[in-house]
């Protein structure tokens, strides 16, 4: 009980800001016709402003003001965030090419690896396994904290979606570093966590507002952050965190490139052979359970990665259950190859189920 007062205002506090500052964001947006523009990919109808990242960026930034006590670690981490966000924004309103904002995301890392001293380190794998990066701690780093960026980004495709996942991970994070006895890592998560929730509040489906790419960017910056600065001297978790929590939309990504190139299109063309379409139309989940299936799954992943801290081996184990379960669904799902089918397929060897289909069959 004690402890969920503590938490209490690091909570509630950036909650209720967001909640004031998304109508804000919105009319914003609304008055710079700042709209997400409807393609083959996307699922919204109708003009729905893209700024409401801006509310998430404000509501933290006003709560770690009165919350956390700045150190050169923290400065490194916002003001790197507050790079990536302006580049996200500038994009939001202008569109700008991607080399564009990659050299705002590079930038941003730049400044909390050298201001904020924010680093792999050494590695610890499962089974005593010790990997000390050494000299190329710098440039694993770099390519982590911009890799997890994107990877934010690329979940932004349904209504919640991108800001649910972010939540998990962050109350993920949040438990382990309590585990860890980690206070900071707790409270700046704690207070990520309730700026999200505000923002969900509209974002929702039917959201009314996208957070855009200066929230995405400025989530996954963040989120790989505080994953090198609170594990990266414990277990697998050093990694396994983020790659954990974001497999979902990295392996869609990854499917998607392979799959264009099986077709012989470009690896940008717009398809809707995406995990979240499988859900939607192919199984037709919809819109909002698409999303909660989505966001179980996300679940699942965390709790593997909190079991892997807690011990390695269960961790491990689920994570194996997981990625079966994975590799089913896209083998069954058609999502790489109607050809792919390795694991189906060696079941009806060894097993002789599940049987094929008749070539009538829908």
């Amino acid at each position: 009980m004690n402890l969920i007062k503590g938490a209490f205002p690091y909570f509630v506090v950036p909650l209720v800001l967001s909640l004031i500052l998304v109508p804000v964001a919105k009319k914003i947006g609304l008055s710079l016709n700042v709209y997400a523009v409807e393609n083959s990919r996307t699922v919204h109808q109708g003009k729905i402003v893209r700024m409401g990242g801006l509310a998430i960026f404000v509501a933290d930034m006003i709560a770690l003001a009165i919350f956390v006590k700045a150190d050169d670690t923290w400065n490194g981490v916002l003001i790197g965030g507050s790079i990536v966000f302006v580049g996200g924004l500038l994009d939001d309103l202008y569109d700008l090419k991607p080399k564009y904002k990659l050299a705002f995301q590079g930038a941003g890392a730049l400044v909390a690896m050298m201001m904020g001293n924010i680093s792999l380190g050494a590695i610890s794998l499962p089974f005593g396994i010790s990997i000390d990066t050494g000299l190329l701690s710098f440039l694993v780093s770099f390519v982590w904290i911009v890799g997890v960026t994107n990877a934010i980004n690329l979940i932004d495709g349904l209504d919640g979606l991108s800001g649910g996942i972010c939540f998990i991970v962050l109350c993920t994070i949040g438990i382990i570093g309590y585990m860890m006895g980690r206070r900071d890592i707790c409270v700046v998560t704690l207070i990520l966590a309730g700026a999200i929730l505000g923002f969900l509040r509209y974002n929702f489906h039917p959201a009314s507002i996208f957070m855009g790419d200066c929230g995405a960017l400025f989530l996954g910056f963040t989120i790989a952050c505080i994953s090198l600065m609170g594990f990266k001297t414990t277990t697998f978790v050093t990694l396994a965190l983020p790659i954990l929590i974001l497999f979902i939309p990295i392996s869609d990504t990854l499917i998607a490139m392979v799959r264009r190139k099986l077709k012989g299109v470009g690896m940008m063309s717009a398809d809707k052979s995406h995990m979240h379409h499988i859900l939607m139309y192919r199984l037709k989940l919809g819109h909002r359970n698409a999303v909660l299936v989505l966001y179980a799954v996300a679940v699942l992943f965390g709790l593997c990665a909190i079991l892997m801290y807690r011990d390695e081996n269960v961790g491990v184990l689920l994570l194996a259950v997981l990625l079966i379960g994975f590799e089913l669904f896209i083998e069954s799902t058609d999502m790489v190859n109607p050809k792919f089918h390795p694991l189906i397929g060696l079941s009806r060897r060894i097993f002789g189920w599940p049987k094929k289909k008749e070539k009538n069959e829908e």
